[in-house]
Parts: C-alpha cells; structure tokens; sequence
C-alpha cells in the first residue's frame, strides 16, 4: 500500500505539471521488494509513465522491463490485491508502454505496442478505449503516417460519441489540432469536421 499512495501522489503531482520522480524513485523500491508480481506490474508501470512524463528515457524503459519481467512471473505467493491485479496483464502493459513511448516522441515502439494492445481491448470499453486510441493517433502523426493517425482519430470519436464524460472529447480535440497543417491529406478534412461545436457543453 505504501508503494501505491506514493504511485499515486506521483500521479497527482502530474497533473499539476510537476514530475516527481523522487516519489517514484521510492514507490519502485517498494516494488523491488514486493513479492506479489501484480503489485510490481502496477508500481512498475506507473512508475514508468512519471519518468516519461519527465522526459526520463532510459527509468521509463527500466521500469517497463521490469514490470514485463513481473508479468512473466507465474510464482504467485497469495491473491493478488484488487488495487493492483487489474494492471497485471500484457495489454494493460502495452497500452502503458505505448503511452510512455509517444510521451517520449518515440513512435516506433509506440505504434506497436498500441497496436497490439487496441486489436485486443474491446469496443464496450469506449471510453477507455477512444483515449487510447488518441494516444496510437498521436504516436503515428510524430512517425509521419498522417493517414493512419487520422484512421485512428476517426476510430476514437466513432468510439467517444455516446461517452457521457468531457475527458475524451478534451483529449480528442486536443490531438485533433495537430492535423491543421494536414488538410490536404486524405481523410482529414472530413476528421477536423467532426471537431464538437462547443466541447464545453460535453457532460462529464
């Protein structure tokens, strides 16, 4: 738990635009020792997003080794923790190894890692799955496939449509913007029309 509440102070600091790392640091040591493998998956992998976040290439590829290393783990010791058996399987990784990897501008292992994990997460999870595919979006616009990127923004606002929650539409917009100097390619004049009139009004 104290490996967790540090993840999460980490997390929270994120979002105020501060990378801690030295929280990270911490959690990551707490992880080492843990000997439930989806405990180190989760610390592991949240661990690897702030150092990202943080511009931090070489702790972000640490940190995913080790918690790809924890999911080959099949020596359980006892049930894992309901906070941390949802991050204990190889799309979870994927999909956290695919954001680390477009945070960091490094579309070659973002996309297929991404890839992989949105060929296996189902459609019932729109929410959820619209942000991800922002994410695999992005990831193609930095390796210079802006039809594929538009393939993908395409899927994810077919996905959001019926999302009662303003992050998606936030998200979505936000990466919609990168296409501006793309109108000429195919597919993506009819993408920056689907941009929300008045995202404000989204609900929540």
């Amino acid at each position: 738990m104290a490996g967790n509440a540090l993840c999460l102070r980490s997390y929270q600091l994120i979002s105020l635009g501060q990378a801690a790392t030295d929280l990270t640091d911490k959690s990551l040591e707490v992880a080492a020792r843990s000997a439930q493998p989806a405990v180190k998956s989760l610390l592991y992998q949240r661990g690897a997003w702030t150092y990202a976040v943080a511009g931090n290439a070489e702790r972000t590829a640490f940190a995913l080794g080790q918690a790809e290393e924890a999911l080959g783990n099949n020596h359980v010791p006892a049930e894992a923790p309901d906070w941390a058996s949802w991050a204990h399987s190889q799309t979870e990784l994927e999909i956290i190894a695919g954001r680390c990897w477009t945070e960091l501008r490094r579309p070659l292992r973002a996309v297929p890692a991404l890839e992989a994990a949105m060929a296996k997460y189902d459609d019932s999870h729109a929410r959820d799955k619209s942000l991800y595919l922002s994410w695999l979006a992005d990831a193609y616009l930095d390796a210079g496939e802006v039809e594929h990127a538009a393939t993908s923004l395409g899927r994810a606002f077919d996905l959001s449509s019926n999302v009662a929650s303003a992050r998606p539409q936030q998200r979505l917009g936000a990466v919609l913007d990168q296409f501006e100097d793309h109108k000429s390619v195919a597919g993506v004049a009819d993408l920056l029309a689907r941009r929300p009139a008045n995202p404000v009004q989204v609900g929540r």
